[in-house]
């Protein structure tokens, strides 16, 4: 039986301009961050005090030429279609859940995180859109019961 969700992953174009947005703007916290033999990154971040779930800013990247023959391969072409598409903010990523989604809105956006709308009264609390720099695009939502 399938107990929990451990890890997620948000696509990401560059891996260190990433850390520093969710880490210095968003106040997340870096958990792994190391690089394997064949150059790929793990690197994983969470909202502080949740350890349940970790992050994995995965680096859009062609597939390296050890992975397994019967997966699918990405593409150059696919990193740039994906790439484009990400800054089209074709990407909504998730719900991030904040306790004055206001003071939080306030917060964020002094420190330069680009918001699509300001916080909103909604049917299900109160809520405002922020984007990565990469064009993925979060709800941030204080639930109606906080």
């Amino acid at each position: 039986m399938i107990q929990r969700m451990s890890y997620n992953a948000i696509f990401v174009l560059d891996q260190d301009i990433a850390r520093d947005f969710y880490v210095n703007k968003l106040g997340f916290e870096a958990r792994m961050d190391e690089s394997m033999p064949n150059g790929f990154r793990w690197l994983t971040v969470s909202p502080k005090g949740q350890t349940d779930l970790q992050i994995i800013l995965m680096k859009v990247a062609p597939s390296p030429e050890t992975i397994d023959p019967h997966r699918q391969k990405i593409t150059p072409q696919d990193v740039e279609t994906i790439g484009a598409l990400m800054n089209k903010g074709a990407f909504g990523a998730g719900v991030f859940q904040t306790s004055d989604c206001r003071k939080t809105y306030e917060e964020l956006k002094a420190k330069g995180v680009e918001f699509l709308s300001p916080p909103k009264d909604q049917f299900y609390g109160v809520e405002a859109v922020f984007k990565d720099p990469f064009g993925n695009w979060f709800s941030m939502t204080q639930p109606k019961n906080m």
